[in-house]
């Protein structure tokens, strides 16, 4: 069977009428198909056909710019937002609460005994108008003062200013030369730095603050890290503020509750810290009805007489609203609810829903994420306050060698301590002022695809008030210490009010602003505008296509077929043998060709034997016999296929 007449009746019942070479089809597809344009090409006059090719050739152009446009707005991925109001019971919100003060100083003060009388003698050489003013410094661990110490930065030559260590006896500046005692400067003139250094003291850099307040503040955070990062998790929770103590009285809305009904989580910077209706080990507690009634009461004793005092600076409740099973970032997210004050916190509710990819870079659950979500060992759900925190956590080891102390742990891995790590801080300051870290973070965590805010009204009143604090601090006092004295105060109490305003939630939700069904009948739109066409045009513009390929595809097969012949041809030297001689080779077997060789010599045969004579049989004709009309039909059709 050959491939050529193959190929041929394939495109003859494909095609049904078009002719074998690229000419003919072209005329037979503008000649039948359902597009205007074409038609009048092939049919008008020639001024017509031409003024026809030019209209066709320019609107279908604007067909397929057109086209490129709306695919290029396909496949940009647009959102549209849409705004819903919704009606129903709502779950009530995990409500965390913190103290301020992460620890009690009357537990703490035996680790920040040395830091303390440190800080107090800082304070000291800061306040005083001469150096020479202030006590010695003999009596006191300088232990921690040399891993991180404070100075004053004289600015009064901006050319050459001059660094004062606060326990030298000397001046040095920038070059090392000692200066005179009456350029000794004072807090006005002057401004305190904290001088970060490593590589043994080879290379320092100075974090310069515009208030000592901010830069004592700044230099006992970290100094206390340093310590608190020493101590084990289980000391720190007997340092903070118990459960017992901390909550005083609870009601959700009818139902009485306690501190055994909150979840304890030890926070590194608010210490303990307690969950209302975390979802953790049992299920939500639906709100039954908007309003304060149904809401969460609580009165707290922020025990604010024994704060860590240089630690800690304000006095006061840190709460957070946030989902069930959500890790709770009070630091970033929490607001402060003020002592002697009762505050209320009416609660709205709003809906995120993002739409996932390709449509924006948001996560269902953090799988998808490249970081290790650190704050997953408490078991909750994926944020992406965690993703950067967790992320933050993970520069620090790989650049500085220890995770900080605000944050997890990764397995393996210890926290940073002077001791072990002395340029810990150098490296913790460098990185935090690392745009590319904050860069590479965001690039690489997500958003979640699906999100729960709580909006929240704050009103505030005094509480007690004069009138009622003498009886309600009695009775509180009676309740907790089992004492007849009044052992609370205005300073230390806090009641706090929080529920749902009403009902209604909103949803903000994303869908897709241009989807495929736009896209189709945008498409189609144009096409049928300019070219008057339709799905139906774009088939036969398909199959005419194909019938081009099909007429490649034999005229390559000719090509070769041709070739091969050719390059068999040219094998012989002479011109191919004659009919009469094939078919004398073939019946004559004593026949042989004219040939340069000589014959055989004589007596090469013997006298006795003689050579047959050949025969001559008839010629065999199939043209000869006579054979049906249909029989030599369907041989034809053989032959053709």
């Amino acid at each position: 069977m050959q491939v050529k007449k193959y190929l041929l009746k394939c495109l003859h019942r494909l095609q049904k009428g078009p002719g074998y070479t690229y000419k003919e089809l072209l005329v037979w597809y503008c000649d039948n198909t359902n597009t205007h344009g074409p038609k009048r090409i092939i049919r008008e006059g020639p001024k017509k056909k031409a003024m026809w090719f030019v209209l066709t050739l320019l609107f279908a152009s604007l067909v397929f710019w057109q086209w490129g446009v709306f695919i290029r707005t396909y496949l940009s991925w647009e959102v549209s937002v849409s705004l819903s109001v919704g009606f129903k019971t709502m779950d009530f919100p995990a409500v965390t609460i913190c103290n301020a003060s992460p620890f009690q100083y009357s537990k703490a003060k035996h680790l920040l005994k040395d830091l303390d009388q440190l800080m107090e003698a800082v304070l000291e050489r800061i306040m005083a108008s001469e150096p020479a003013h202030a006590n010695a410094s003999g009596a006191l661990n300088l232990t921690l003062w040399n891993h991180i110490p404070l100075v004053l930065i004289d600015e009064r030559n901006p050319r050459h200013p001059a660094v004062l260590d606060l326990f030298a006896d000397t001046h040095n500046d920038s070059a090392g030369r000692s200066l005179a005692p009456q350029r000794a400067c004072n807090a006005q003139e002057c401004k305190v730095a904290m001088r970060l250094c490593c590589l043994n003291g080879t290379v320092c850099t100075f974090r310069n603050f515009t208030s000592a307040t901010q830069a004592v503040t700044e230099w006992y955070t970290l100094q206390a890290t340093n310590i608190f990062s020493q101590v084990p998790t289980q000391e720190l929770v007997k340092m903070g503020y118990p459960g017992e103590q901390l909550i005083l009285a609870c009601l959700f809305g009818a139902e009485p509750c306690s501190y055994r009904n909150f979840t304890s989580l030890f926070h590194p910077d608010y210490g303990n810290c307690y969950i209302f209706n975390w979802g953790m080990t049992e299920k939500a507690l639906p709100s039954a009805n908007p309003g304060v009634e149904f809401g969460l009461k609580l009165i707290l004793d922020i025990g604010q007489e024994d704060y860590v005092p240089f630690l800690t600076s304000t006095a006061g409740a840190r709460l957070l609203l946030h989902e069930q099973r959500s890790y709770p970032f009070v630091k970033d997210e929490g607001i402060y609810a003020m002592s002697g004050t009762e505050t209320s916190i009416g609660v709205l509710v709003d809906k995120l829903e993002r739409k996932g990819e390709p449509y924006s870079q948001c996560t269902a659950n953090g799988s998808d994420v490249p970081i290790r979500n650190l704050y997953g060992d408490h078991n909750t759900t994926y944020s992406i306050q965690a993703c950067i925190r967790s992320c933050f956590q993970d520069h620090m080891v790989r650049n500085c060698s220890c995770g900080h102390y605000l944050y997890p742990l990764p397995p393996g891995e210890k926290y940073c301590n002077s001791r072990e790590f002395p340029d810990w801080v150098y490296c913790y300051s460098e990185l935090r002022r690392s745009l590319d870290q904050r860069e590479t973070c965001i690039r690489m965590c997500k958003e979640s695809c699906s999100d729960t805010q709580y909006k929240m009204t704050i009103s505030m009143a005094d509480w007690p008030s004069e009138a009622s604090e003498d009886w309600i601090f009695h009775v509180l006092s009676q309740e907790r210490d089992q004492s007849t004295n009044i052992t609370l105060s205005r300073k230390g109490i806090v009641k706090l009010n929080i529920y749902f305003q009403e009902f209604n939630y909103r949803t903000i939700e994303e869908s897709a602003a241009n989807n495929i069904v736009w896209l189709l009948s945008n498409l189609g739109g144009q096409f049928g505008f300019w070219m008057g066409g339709s799905v139906l045009c774009l088939i036969e513009f398909a199959e005419i296509i194909i019938d081009f390929l099909w007429i490649t595809v034999i005229k390559l097969v000719a090509f070769s077929k041709g070739l091969r012949q050719t390059r068999a041809q040219a094998r012989y030297a002479g011109p191919p043998p004659t009919v009469a001689e094939l078919v004398e080779a073939h019946t004559n077997f004593a026949f042989q060709p004219d040939t340069a060789h000589p014959g055989p010599a004589p007596g090469a045969y013997p006298d006795e034997q003689t050579l047959p004579i050949p025969g001559t049989p008839p010629p065999n004709y199939d043209s000869l016999r006579l054979q049906p009309l249909d029989v030599i039909e369907s041989d034809s059709e053989g032959d053709a296929v």
